[in-house]
């Protein structure tokens, strides 16, 4: 889920390729020296999840779906490494004075690989048929444009509701993504399964569970790219299996986003580490639309029985990350450290109490009996170090009272369970390196991604200030209120800033290097996610 945007964006995230930095400002670690290009030859890539399909607007894209349609597509826009948004496949994107349209202008010639060419109708078909239908996940997204207007044949507008200054990021990620309407339409309800971009790979295979095959795409619009003929994803959801493949020379490339795996991957011979730290991180995610959640004295009373430090030492991150308090981490303009001090602290006596308060309620939301035990499930991915983390979650809630089954569900179940918000709690990740407005109203407005179902009058009167304002002290203010206001009602705890790393065989470059057309640093290899076709291979 991250932003800096058009404006402001979070801190940089990518050492630029000379494998040196501080992993707390998002650099890289232990990375062998990439050298000159070289092109040809393949890699396996291990990934964390399947994804379930890979049509914008219908696929649910984290991680690990990212990775992959980063090969198959190209962002209109992306990151730089000072956390800009700035053009990538796009030639051009201006706003008016009021920044309610933004006008986009393609690259000339770019064509899609069916041969069909890359147009400002292609873009309003995607937008109009696909993005903004029934039932896309990114309609709520994109609901704020009222129209996709074509202006010519490389030109669109978007015309918007109202001012958002942070709208082109949203380009960045799925809605950014443009796809073969002509390939789509052909496919019907298999256009998930057969996903036709403009990137630097085409599609091959997919066998769902299995693995995924692109091969370089010969007519890519970037002169020279890309490097490899050919990358195979396979997912591979347990982390000890992962971990252990890259060792045997299984796959030529680890990604993890859990800290005990990044820890040991540093230990790893032969191996380089991409590894990022951004304001990604690991937390609990209460569904406040369901009893006992729906009670503020609960999900405050569960913040308070948590020891972050345990927790941070059970999924391997001890010394190596630090407590999170809020959404932004501490390289981010956005940090505040009114809200490290706001935070719901360890105390269980002051979880205790307001645990009481709520069970001896005759009132209280869940039906039970005064002084009955709250009950709930706890829901997590069945790996190793979360299979912990869950237990030690149930010993904090446990000792103050509460009933806390627990629930292994794969990873791709537990997102689609979280959407629906068909669960009462369970472990998650919260926050990313994006423009703070995206970052809220995604998660705390009326729409599909808010898996907490938590709103609030307070926030939405912030949001509007961070739409309407590029200042960046008064952003930094909404951001400090409506961190606030999610100290005071807790409908997500952290545990610490999500580790993560690119895991390669040190034969296999440049997974940080990448830049854009016009030579600009990109922001590496943050949040574990790479740009496919500047990476080689040396042998």
């Amino acid at each position: 889920m991250g932003l800096a945007g058009l404006l402001l964006g979070s801190a940089a995230c990518g050492s630029g390729g000379d494998g040196s930095g501080d992993v707390e400002a998002g650099a890289v670690s232990d990375v062998a020296e990439a050298g000159d290009p070289v092109t040809g030859g393949s890699i396996t890539v291990g990934l964390e999840a399947e994804t379930n399909s890979w049509l914008p607007g219908e696929g649910t894209f984290n991680q690990p779906g990212v990775n992959v349609a980063y090969s198959i597509y190209d962002p209109l826009m992306q990151r730089t490494a000072d956390g800009e948004v700035k053009p990538y496949l796009a030639e051009s994107m201006e706003p008016n004075e009021d920044l309610s349209e933004w006008t986009l202008k393609l690259r000339p010639g770019v064509t899609f690989h069916d041969g069909t060419p890359l147009d400002a109708q292609a873009l309003k078909t995607i937008f109009d048929e696909y993005l903004t239908a029934p039932g896309s996940n990114l309609a709520a997204t994109l609901g704020e444009v009222t129209s996709l207007d074509v202006v010519d044949d490389l030109t669109v507008v978007y015309r918007l509701a109202a001012t958002n200054a942070a709208f082109p990021d949203n380009l960045v990620l799925a809605a950014g993504w443009p796809f073969s309407p002509t390939a789509a339409a052909a496919a019907g309800e298999d256009a998930g399964s057969q996903p036709v971009g403009t990137g630097p790979f085409r599609f091959v295979s997919w066998q769902r569970d299995s693995n995924l095959v692109v091969e370089k795409n010969e007519d890519y619009w970037q002169e020279g790219l890309p490097y490899l003929d050919e990358i195979t994803f396979r997912p591979i959801p347990d982390e000890d299996t992962r971990l252990s493949s890259l060792q045997s020379g299984d796959i030529d490339v680890m990604q993890s986003l859990r800290q005990s795996t990044v820890v040991r991957a540093r230990d790893l011979d032969g191996v380089s580490n991409f590894e990022h730290l951004g304001s990604n991180s690991g937390g609990m995610t209460m569904n406040v639309s369901t009893p006992p959640f729906d009670d503020v004295r609960v999900r405050q009373a569960m913040a308070h029985a948590m020891d972050q430090e345990a927790l941070i030492e059970v999924l391997g991150g001890s010394g190596v990350t630090e407590p999170q308090t809020q959404f932004f981490s501490k390289d981010s303009p956005y940090y505040s450290e009114a809200l490290e001090q706001s935070y719901p602290t360890y105390d269980v006596e002051k979880a205790q109490e307001l645990y009481d308060d709520y069970v001896n309620d005759p009132e209280r939301s869940d039906g039970k009996a005064v002084g009955d035990p709250i009950s709930f499930t706890f829901q997590c991915p069945p790996d190793p170090s979360l299979n912990e983390l869950s237990q030690l979650y149930q010993a904090f809630f446990g000792a103050i009272g509460a009933e806390v089954e627990l629930q292994q569900t794969e990873q791709a179940a537990w997102i689609q369970d979280m959407l629906a918000r068909d669960y009462e709690a369970g472990c998650t990740r919260v926050g990313a390196d994006r423009d703070p407005y995206v970052v809220f109203s995604q998660a705390f407005t009326e729409g599909p991604l808010n898996m907490t179902a938590f709103q609030s009058p307070e926030i939405d009167e912030q949001l509007q200030i961070l739409k309407t304002t590029t200042d960046i002290d008064e952003r930094k203010a909404a951001v400090e209120a409506i961190g606030e206001v999610l100290n005071e009602n807790v409908p997500n705890t952290f545990s610490a800033g999500t580790l993560t790393v690119m895991a390669t065989r040190d034969a296999v470059k440049n997974l940080d290097g990448w830049t854009f057309p016009d030579g600009t640093e990109g922001n590496g290899a943050a949040s574990a996610q790479i740009m496919w076709g500047h990476v080689w291979v040396t042998e």
